[in-house]
């Protein structure tokens, strides 16, 4: 089984969530954050002040899936999420050791 973490744009949450279903996730797990990367955060005009707005707000989704899934929840991330434009995030895949549903004791793959 698979991790798979994505970090992008808000407003693509939408499409990232409707491209997910295509590929036959059926579960998925949506975080608000806020961080940056090489954008490094812009300045802001606010009331005659500037200042610097370091955390830009981002949303973290996490999938956990088969091995044989990923790389297609990878591709329909990496497409829904794109703009083009700096700041679209990352996505990182990791390996999963043992999956347990809690209400009915199913494991790994059966859990998911």
């Amino acid at each position: 089984m698979k991790k798979i973490e994505a970090i992008i744009k808000p407003f693509k949450l939408d499409e990232v969530k409707d491209a997910l279903h295509e590929v036959g996730v059926s579960g998925i797990t949506v975080t608000e954050a806020k961080g940056f990367g090489r954008q490094k955060g812009h300045t802001e005009l606010y009331r005659g002040a500037e200042y610097v707005v370091d955390f830009l707000p981002k949303v973290k989704l996490e999938v956990i899936v088969a091995d044989g899934q990923a790389e297609a929840v990878v591709d329909a991330i990496a497409g829904a999420a794109k703009t083009g434009r700096i700041g679209d995030g990352k996505i990182f895949v990791s390996d999963i050791q043992t999956a347990v549903r809690i209400r009915t004791g199913e494991q790994d793959e059966a859990a998911i």
